[in-house]
């Protein structure tokens, strides 16, 4: 293709784009009105413009005193007002277009500085302003790019793949009889109108998701993530895999241990666990239950029958503070009842690890509790038979795999899959269309509601005082301390202020600090001081989000509450509550708070649902950032977005179902390669 050289090449494949087709779906990530130039006069901090302005004057600068890097600042005005262009990285061909005297028609974000208006980085060309050209008659589509690769390359490459395919076509992918059932147009006149809109219609139809078009792509992308876990899940269920017979005698002998009884929801999901395992197919099913509702002990009550079974149990935490705590749990319930159970984090050094893995190897470790490093190359099971994985969106594809490949022979384990992130039933069954879905919709009775209040920073000291009092009452308190910046230095750094400033404060009461970057044996002597209440007040990151079970605790303080999402706020405020005492979050915030941020925080402080808060929180910040999902490649869409599509899941699951039929294999490979592509390794179990 013309521009297509070895460097450029190479960029492509950076984004995963090795051929003509793969541009295709290499969609817009949003599109921008270049219509209309606007008089410097009329610009508005915040909105992307396209402008045409002279270029007054233009000089190169120190970024600061004693700094090499340059800067190229331009002035540029017409006859209604003047902004600043500003470039921190320039080429040698930009400093001549902002030569002074030069027309220039440049695009970019405008914003205010130092009480003047500038853009940084606009896109620019020199026109000669008697004979401009033309301007655009639809929006422009911006493509996702890498460093390296311009915004224009992009463009003339992939119109060269625009006009061969209004001249050529491209055979359809879908059946044309759904198609028209549909009222959905056909690939190639849908793929043209993403790329290049025909008309002022067309863009205004696709600025606001409404183009059929789009419908047609989103379903089709969301029916082939359905399909590809659809297929994921048809070759894990006709793997061999372990006979668990249960044994009612030893459930009930664990069961009387309890000081509770289970609720009926937990009765509800054990049964259907100990269905799983007489199926004779492979479990994999996901268990959501909100905060504090009981998951843990259903996972245990679930390993007695595979240990009974002869085969190994395995959970896996994402953390080493919550994989502690789910192995003190097991130890004080399964070794009453003879199972040996081991820990294995990351800090296990030496012949205490070498006598672990040893344990393990061999069987003598029947439930076998850890973090990742439970999928170490060094790690071998006797004879793996059930894969626990909690809070498991934490957690890449290729990890999950590699802890179930540790099974020896070719028996798949069963896997239960746990999460206290709630989501909305329909949304999970699209986004886990490859997993059984059970809920444990009930709390434990006793369970007291928590009172949410937002305090003002203004309000620290009268706060302090409270907490002072709590804990003169016998009480405890969490107080987090939540990412300032985009930085875990920084973030351990407010903690340790914090917990210098409390010390100072409250000499009379015990402050324990947690933060990442503390060694995990010294992290485990705070939180064990704190659980036995030799620690009043445990300041901390949120890595104590999940994890640390201190009934005796009832006051949660967060800070900049406004920097988390409501869910993980919600798993927080989870953290009291569990004993007899009244408990309280306490949200402190900044005075300067913006009514969208103080209007999340009421959802938090309106309701306990932790399923209604995870549905305003995944309209509010999208699927991919509440899951956690966006950092493992899991699921990330180019044209569907999971809350604003599901309107569409019925359209989706109805292809899935139809594609999935044998005379459409060939479309279903098509499809599959279209939009999952590289993905498609997640089906890979071997």
């Amino acid at each position: 293709m013309k521009g297509v050289g070895p460097k450029v090449a190479d960029k492509l494949l950076k984004l995963g784009l090795s051929n003509q087709r793969d541009l295709l779906f290499h969609l817009p990530l949003r599109y921008e009105d270049r219509t209309v130039v606007s008089p410097l006069g009329s610009l508005q901090p915040g909105q992307r413009s396209q402008i045409e302005a002279q270029v007054l004057q233009s000089s190169v600068n120190f970024r600061r005193q004693g700094r090499s890097r340059r800067v190229l600042v331009a002035r540029l005005a017409d006859n209604t007002g003047m902004v600043t262009a500003r470039f921190f990285y320039f080429s040698a061909r930009q400093q001549q277009l902002f030569e002074k005297g030069n027309w220039l028609r440049c695009y970019g974000e405008v914003r205010m500085a130092q009480g003047e208006l500038e853009m940084v980085h606009p896109e620019a060309e020199l026109i000669d302003i008697d004979h401009p050209p033309g301007l655009p008659t639809t929006l422009t589509p911006i493509y996702p790019t890498t460093e390296g690769l311009h915004q224009l390359t992009l463009k003339r490459i992939l119109q060269q793949v625009i006009t061969k395919l209004k001249s050529d076509g491209i055979g359809e992918t879908l059946p044309q009889s759904w198609l028209d059932q549909n009222q959905f147009p056909g690939f190639t006149s849908a793929m043209i109108d993403l790329h290049s809109p025909q008309s002022r219609k067309d863009s205004e139809l696709i600025a606001h998701n409404q183009h059929p078009a789009q419908h047609r792509f989103v379903v089709e992308e969301l029916a082939a993530h359905r399909l590809a876990l659809l297929e994921r899940r048809r070759q894990l269920r006709s793997r061999k895999t372990p006979v668990i017979v249960n044994d009612a005698d030893q459930q009930q002998r664990f069961l009387v241990t309890l000081p509770f009884a289970l609720t009926r929801a937990q009765q509800r999901v054990l049964a259907e666990l100990l269905q799983d395992f007489a199926a004779g197919k492979p479990m994999i099913r996901l268990v959501q239950g909100d905060v504090g509702s009981g998951k843990t002990v259903v996972a245990a009550l679930a390993c007695l029958p595979v240990v009974g079974s002869g085969y190994q149990s395995a959970l896996m935490a994402p953390t080493e503070i919550l994989a502690e705590q789910h192995y003190q749990n097991f130890v004080r319930w399964l070794e009453p009842l003879g199972i040996a159970v081991v820990g294995l984090v990351g800090a296990d050094k030496g012949k205490r690890r070498e006598q672990k893995l040893a344990m393990i190897a061999s069987g003598e470790a029947q439930v076998i509790v850890g973090t990742h490093a439970l999928f170490q190359a060094s790690v071998e099971f006797h004879r793996l038979g059930f894969i626990i994985f909690d809070e498991q969106h934490r957690f890449g594809v290729d990890q999950r795999l590699a802890l179930q490949r540790k099974t020896r022979g070719d028996e798949m384990p069963h896997q239960l899959i746990m999460t206290a992130t709630p989501i909305p039933r329909t949304l999970a069954m699209s986004i886990y269309a490859d997993l059984d879905y059970s809920q444990i919709d009930e709390l434990p009775p006793g369970r007291k509601p928590v009172t949410t209040s937002i305090v003002s920073e203004q309000q620290r000291g009268s706060l302090i005082e409270r907490v002072a009092e709590s804990c003169n009452q016998g009480g405890q308190v969490y107080w987090v301390c939540t990412l300032v910046e985009e930085s875990e230095a920084l973030q351990c750094e407010a903690a340790e202020m914090t917990y210098e400033t409390l010390t100072q404060q409250l000499p009379l009461l015990s402050v324990g600090l947690v933060h990442g970057r503390m060694k995990p044996r010294d992290k485990e002597a705070i939180i064990a001081a704190f659980k036995q209440g030799d620690i009043h007040i445990l300041v901390a990151t949120t890595v104590i989000e999940v994890g640390v079970d201190v009934p005796n605790a009832n006051i949660m303080i967060v800070e900049n509450p406004e920097r988390l999402g409501l869910a993980q706020i919600h798993q927080l405020r989870g953290r009291v509550g569990r004993g007899g005492r009244e408990s309280f979050c306490i949200l402190l915030v900044k005075s300067q708070l913006s009514e969208q941020a103080r209007n999340r925080l009421e959802i938090i402080r309106s309701t306990q649902d932790g399923f209604e808060i995870a549905e305003k929180d995944l309209a509010l910040r999208g699927a991919g950032e509440v899951l956690g999902t966006r950092q493992t490649g899991e699921m990330s869409f180019r044209i569907a977005d999971l809350m604003r599509d599901q309107k569409w899941f019925p359209q989706v699951e109805a292809l899935a179902k139809l594609m999935q039929q044998p005379q459409h294999r060939s479309e279903r490979a098509q499809l599959l390669r279209n939009w999952v592509g590289e993905r498609q390794d997640y089906t890979d179990v071997g």
